[in-house]
């Protein structure tokens, strides 16, 4: 017997990637638009609260902002579900706690970037970090994203940075320079770096340059259009659905996670 549909609730559905991925579920067979909804007191047309859409999803996909995340989050652990799949970015400590905490009742995927490509530079800039002398090899991190976008670095520049201080063995946050200004001295060696480009309408740009005396080796990935993001939550919500719970990422949906 074909296995029925998995019910998917949009959260943010009026924001870009809320209607973006409303169209990419309304053509998979594989799913059911179950409901759509956005902050209280939005008007739409088929909007639903957000108690009403929890109670018919199997998964709810959330491209919003990280407060509301979080208590989403917090929200579908207290009623023992849906699943997540969130796709915001910029989360506080706090907030990353909570969704944490949820994720001790219920099945929650939370990535900074659901592109494969992206995923695969992931993977890549680990590698790289690890074989190159940090001595030698500085790291300079730049990501360009359109000018709408609010938090920066972006969360997939921080998901490389982490890569990159994963790879040698080192907390990001004890060498990361998010910015530069003024006379701010020679550059320390070991130290990772991060640039921020914010113009148009860029979907999203990122690179990774290991650099030495003589050589410059750069890692790098453009977004044509936010269709690969819902290409990748679609695969979030279709591996998460019925999950242990437990917050994974798209290294797990994409079965090259961490050993």
């Amino acid at each position: 017997m074909p296995q029925p549909p998995i019910r998917i609730a949009i959260a943010g559905a009026l924001g870009r990637m809320g209607r973006q991925m409303t169209d990419a579920v309304r053509v998979d067979p594989r799913l059911a638009l179950a409901a759509r909804f956005h902050r209280p007191g939005a008007v739409g047309d088929g909007l639903v609260s957000r108690d009403e859409a929890l109670a018919v999803a199997d998964v709810v996909i959330d491209f919003t902002t990280p407060a509301a995340s979080a208590d989403l989050a917090r929200i579908c652990a207290e009623r023992g579900g849906p699943a997540l799949v969130i796709g915001s970015t910029g989360f506080d400590a706090s907030e990353l706690a909570a969704i944490a905490d949820a994720a001790k009742t219920t099945a929650i995927v939370r990535s900074g970037s659901f592109s494969l490509g992206l995923n695969m530079l992931i993977g890549l800039v680990e590698q790289a970090a690890r074989a190159l002398d940090p001595d030698d090899w500085d790291v300079e991190i730049v990501e360009a994203h359109h000018r709408h976008k609010v938090d920066a670095p972006s969360g997939t520049a921080l998901m490389l940075g982490h890569a990159a201080a994963g790879g040698r063995g080192i907390d990001l946050e004890t060498v990361a320079r998010r910015a530069r200004d003024g006379a701010i001295g020679a550059r320390p060696p070991g130290e990772i770096g991060f640039a921020v480009v914010r113009g148009g309408s860029i979907v999203g740009e990122h690179g990774v340059s290991f650099c030495t005396e003589g050589e410059l080796v750069t890692l790098s990935h453009a977004a044509g259009d936010r269709i690969m993001f819902a290409r990748g939550a679609i695969a979030a919500a279709l591996w998460v659905a019925g999950r242990q719970p437990g917050e994974y990422d798209m290294r797990d949906v994409l079965g090259f996670g961490a050993p």
